[in-house]
């Protein structure tokens, strides 16, 4: 009985120690989950783009900050919101914040959004900023995108590509004509001036990224 009961006993505290969960797991697994806030510094990528080049954040030198926008050929969202991402690029690029444009979505799950569709599409719409494709899928994770299209503002300061706002390009993906508070444009204008941007977060509105 006295054996049986230590193995009783050892078996419990095996199973409990399988499902313990140290604070160093703990803060992983959040960051896993939620990718960058606030305030973080968002590390560099090199990813392919459209035109057969490499494209990173240091390839911007003179920039003041990006709009990194996960966006893709296949979601009606992100459809929806192409002539206003080409809008932004046109409106800020010459100010010193470009777009750059990443597909995250995983061609053999959704085939339109392949790389040769990428390329097509681009044409198509005179994409006047780099479309990338997430290889691998490693940088929408880092980032914490879950919507497309998911919009990511970068400062460039001297610790690095600070994130300054994350969420949605503004309040209503249906009609442009219709839009009454442009999120993103905000956040750039505030960054640009110095001032505080709010709000900082919005609900980012559109398909689920395919993995």
């Amino acid at each position: 009985m006295k054996l049986l009961k230590y193995v009783g006993v050892l078996i419990l505290l095996v199973t409990l120690g399988a499902f313990t969960i140290t604070p160093e797991q703990s803060r992983i697994d959040i960051e896993k989950k939620i990718g960058y806030a606030i305030g973080d510094i968002a590390t560099d990528f090199s990813l392919p783009n459209i035109d057969g080049n490499q494209v990173a954040l240091a390839n911007y030198p003179n920039a003041k900050g990006f709009l990194v926008i996960f966006t893709c050929n296949s979601c009606p969202y992100s459809v929806a919101y192409e002539d206003r991402i080409i809008a932004l690029d046109e409106k800020y690029k010459p100010l010193g914040v470009p777009v750059i444009a990443i597909n995250p979505n995983n061609p053999s799950a959704k085939p339109a959004d392949s790389f040769n569709e990428m390329k097509k599409r681009a044409k198509e719409k005179g994409f006047t900023f780099p479309y990338l494709l997430d290889e691998g899928q490693e940088i929408f994770p880092q980032y914490g995108a879950t919507r497309t299209p998911h919009v990511f503002l970068l400062e460039k300061t001297s610790q690095g590509n600070k994130v300054r706002y994350i969420g949605a390009i503004d309040d209503n993906y249906t009609d442009a004509a219709a839009v009454e508070i442009k999120y993103t444009e905000n956040a750039v204008d505030a960054m640009l001036s110095g001032q505080e941007i709010e709000p900082k977060t919005t609900k980012a509105i559109g398909c689920s990224i395919k993995v």
